[in-house]
């Protein structure tokens, strides 16, 4: 029988094809360090947001091979039974580094970095790349939609738009990170504390006789948070004044009207000055209607009177850009006699070159202002940056220098597995959301722009420029020459 909730089996075929290549070759016995990182920030923005490392440890925790497992593998006729005994007996025994859920992250930079056996270092790469790429591009949809809204709060009302069952649910979970209030999707808040948040739908509303009848119950059934959707038949005209006359009869603790059609700014406005106009200053306006950051921005721009936002399909599946585009590239081979071999990518396409070796990133903040200044990726062997006059460079024109001064260091990748036990406690997730915000806050505002941000620079050390320059000279393609 199939276990529908081990997720070991949910790979690609051609990791388990190397898996049982290396088991029969010398290479069984190698040690391989692996990078993720992406290349592009989704949207063309200036920083991207981490997400998806606490499925990944759950993951990682439950990696094992099933007698099913086992017989299915058999059948395609291609692996021995030596391997096949191997995945039998499977034991996670890699060690694991990751960025903490919430940290802003910038291209290139190591995400995620796994080392051990090569078996097992290639075999993790599907789970590494799916878990990490879809939840971080949702919770930087997410930032960008959160940020659009200028402290007004945003719910995500995707579940029903999303890509499958894990689609809605981790992307709940991605979108609480990302900055808001909650989500229509109850299961998240039941397994992830995300607070389930909701209303009514216009079926509600048709159900019964008259708009007015259905206002007036669901009114009294919450009395303490009665928010009516005033869009089924016609705002201004019905369904405002349904909702201020039941409003006004029942008196809720906590009053709001929700539009989900129309011209926005108008109909906001309007709604806002009748409101108003009734004595009811207290009932919010919510909208919610295939929002995303731009339209946010835009309407906010016209006057647009909005308390708080729904948004849902454009967030829930990062429609603008729906792909992440991390990549997980083997950056180090270590050999049982102890040769270190750094590898890397070369390429003609300059941006699918790798960076070699097994590294580590660090973030710079200045002093003063609290606000990160660059990232340096370096060698593990360097150890921490000196703590002041550090020179960061260009990695193309290197002539492109410049001393740091008055910072502090932190390095962004903290252990996650030694090997193969889990020596990290993932925060509550109200923890790393605000962990996000306040990341976030140390970022100038240049970067955060919509349209051509600020690049935030993320240099290479001086030592392991040295080393990836060598390797693409050795092997004549350097594209600086």
């Amino acid at each position: 029988m199939v276990d529908k909730y081990n997720l070991t089996m949910l790979t690609d075929f051609y990791e388990i094809t190397m898996a049982n290549g290396y088991f029969n070759t010398p290479a069984k016995d190698y040690e391989a360090t692996f990078d993720m990182f992406f290349r592009r920030v989704p949207d063309q923005g200036g920083f991207a947001i981490m997400a998806g490392v606490e499925q990944l440890i759950d993951y990682l925790k439950n990696l094992k091979f099933s007698e099913a497992d086992i017989e299915y593998l058999r059948s395609k006729n291609c692996f021995c039974e030596e391997f096949l005994e191997y995945l039998r007996n499977f034991e996670f025994v890699c060690d694991v580094w990751a960025v903490p859920e919430g940290t802003p992250i910038f291209p290139y930079e190591p995400i995620v970095i796994v080392k051990g056996p090569a078996i097992q270092a290639q075999f993790v790469e599907t789970m590494v790349l799916l878990t990490i790429n879809h939840q971080s591009l949702i919770a930087t949809k997410a930032n960008r939609i959160v940020r659009a809204a200028q402290g007004r709060p945003v719910m995500e009302f995707g579940t029903r738009r999303a890509h499958g069952v894990t689609g809605a649910v981790n992307g709940a979970r991605a979108s609480y990170i990302g900055g808001c209030i909650g989500t229509a999707c109850t299961i998240a808040d039941r397994d992830y504390g995300t607070p389930a948040l909701g209303t009514m739908a216009h079926s509600w509303i048709q159900t019964f006789d008259t708009e007015y009848e259905a206002f007036y119950e669901y009114t009294k059934q919450y009395p303490n948070n009665a928010t009516l959707l005033i869009d089924t038949y016609n705002v201004l005209s019905s369904g405002l004044p349904n909702a201020i006359k039941v409003f006004k009869e029942l008196k809720p603790a906590k009053m709001g009207v929700r539009i989900d059609s129309g011209d926005i700014t108008y109909l906001t406005k309007k709604t806002r000055e009748i409101l108003d106009e009734n004595g009811l200053q207290d009932c919010s306006i919510v909208i919610s209607n295939s929002l995303d950051e731009y339209l946010i921005r835009d309407v906010l721009l016209e006057g647009a009177q909005i308390n708080s936002f729904g948004v849902g399909e454009r967030m829930i599946t990062a429609k603008s850009e729906p792909v992440f585009g991390g990549v997980y590239k083997l950056a180090q081979v270590e050999k049982p006699d102890g040769t270190v071999l750094p590898k890397m990518k070369i390429s003609e396409n300059v941006e699918k070159i790798t960076n070699p070796g097994f590294k580590n990133v660090y973030r710079f903040y200045g002093k003063q202002s609290g606000k990160a200044i660059a990232d340096v990726i370096t060698l593990r062997s360097e150890g921490k940056p000196a703590e002041d006059g550090y020179e960061i460079f260009d990695q193309v024109n290197t002539w492109k220098r410049k001393t740091l001064f008055n910072y502090e260091v932190r390095e962004l990748l903290v252990p996650i597995f030694e090997r193969g036990k889990c020596v990290y406690e993932s925060p509550s997730i109200s923890e790393i959301r605000d962990y996000c915000k306040e990341q976030v806050a140390t970022l100038w505002d240049e970067t955060l722009r919509f349209e051509n941000p600020h690049t935030y620079k993320v240099d290479l050390s001086q030592e392991l420029w040295n080393v990836k320059n060598e390797l693409l000279n050795k092997y004549g393609t350097n594209p600086s020459k």
